[in-house]
C-alpha cells in the first residue's frame, strides 16, 4: 500500500529528491489512517479511497516540511511580510477525510443529550 500511496503522489506532483522523506511520510500517514478505521476495517476494504485520500495527506505534510511557497500570495521584504492563501492545506485534509467518511471510526465528534 505504501508505494502506491508514494505513486499517488508522484501523479499528484511530489518533486523528484525527496524519495526518503516522501516514503516516510506515506508509511506515517499509512499507519495513522489504518487507526482511523472502523474496527474490522482494513485499508483495502477501502477501495481508492484510503491511498488517494492518504496522498493528499502526505502531500500536506510535504509541503510543511519543504517550506513551500505554494499559494503565497504576498511576500515583503522590508519588515518582512509573507501572507498564503487561506485554506489550502486545510481543504485538502478535509477533502481526504471526507473521501474516507464511510470507513472511518470516531473523528473527534461528540454528541451528548441535553436534558429537557
Amino acid at each position: 500500500m505504501t508505494q502506491r500511496i508514494v505513486a499517488l503522489c508522484r501523479e499528484m506532483g511530489a518533486g523528484e529528491g525527496q524519495e526518503e522523506l516522501l516514503l516516510l511520510l506515506a508509511q506515517t500517514v499509512e499507519r495513522d489512517l489504518a487507526r482511523r478505521l472502523k474496527p474490522g476495517v482494513q485499508p483495502e476494504d477501502c477501495s481508492c479511497a484510503f491511498p488517494l485520500a492518504a496522498a493528499m495527506l502526505v502531500l500536506d505534510a510535504l509541503e510543511v516540511c519543504s517550506g513551500s511557497m505554494e499559494n503565497v500570495t504576498s511576500f515583503t521584504a522590508g519588515d518582512l511580510t509573507i501572507r498564503k492563501e487561506a485554506g489550502s492545506g486545510r481543504e485538502r485534509h478535509d477533502q481526504a477525510m471526507r473521501l474516507l467518511a464511510p470507513w472511518l471510526g470516531e473523528t473527534g465528534f461528540c454528541f451528548r443529550g441535553v436534558k429537557g
